[in-house]
């Protein structure tokens, strides 16, 4: 999937518009090298937009599951 970017966006809003938590930003960088060192987006800029891994709480600390 991709993700085209408007003006203002940042990786956080990002995150949070497509997998509805912000600390999905690192997935979202990970896929995106060439964009890494944008803070703030401008519009039309494609994104890669990964799937999210199957089971995204084992990797979290148990206070933290949900």
């Amino acid at each position: 999937m991709i993700y085209r970017t408007v003006q203002g966006d940042m990786w956080d809003g990002i995150a949070f518009k497509l997998y509805g938590d912000a600390k999905f930003m690192t997935l979202l960088l990970n896929a995106n090298p060439a964009h890494a060192a944008v803070s703030v987006f401008s519009s039309n800029l494609v994104l890669n937009v990964p799937e999210l891994p199957a089971d995204t709480s084992s990797s979290l600390p148990p206070w933290r599951r949900e």
